[in-house]
C-alpha cells in the first residue's frame, strides 16, 4: 500500500510502506465518522388525543329478553321455554357469556339475557 491519502477524502489514512510487515498495527485513533440520515425531516404524527368511542349493542332492539332463573332450571329448559327446541341453549349461553362460566352452573335468583328467536328457528 502507498502512504498518499484519498484526494476525495482528505482525512483518509493510509499505510506506510511496511507498517504491517513490521508488527506495528495502523493507527485509527484519529478516525471520525458520522451518520446522517437519508429520509426527510420526520412528519409531525397525527394528534388522537380528542378521539372518541362508543359501543352500543343491538341486541336490545332486536327484541331480545330477560329471564330470571328459578330453582331447578336448566339452560336447556329455558331454551325450550323460549325457542321450542332445548338444543338452542348454547345461543343462550353464549349471550351470558359475562357471567356463565359453566353452562351447567346456572344459580337462581341470575337474570339472563334471552336473545331473540331468529326466523331460521
Amino acid at each position: 500500500m502507498s502512504n498518499r491519502q484519498n484526494p476525495n477524502d482528505p482525512g483518509s489514512l493510509s499505510l506506510k510502506p511496511g507498517d504491517a510487515a513490521s508488527g506495528d498495527r495502523p493507527d485509527f485513533s484519529n478516525v471520525k465518522s458520522s451518520v446522517r440520515s437519508t429520509e426527510a425531516d420526520a412528519v409531525p404524527k397525527p394528534d388522537f388525543s380528542n378521539v372518541q368511542s362508543s359501543v352500543r349493542s343491538t341486541e336490545e332492539m332486536a327484541g331480545s329478553t330477560e329471564y330470571t332463573v328459578q330453582s331447578g332450571d336448566t339452560l336447556s329448559h329455558i331454551a325450550q321455554a323460549h325457542y321450542g327446541k332445548a338444543g338452542q341453549w348454547r345461543r343462550i349461553f353464549d349471550a351470558n357469556r359475562d357471567q356463565l362460566d359453566d353452562p351447567d352452573r346456572i344459580q337462581p335468583g341470575q337474570v339472563l339475557k334471552i336473545p331473540a328467536a331468529s326466523s331460521g328457528d
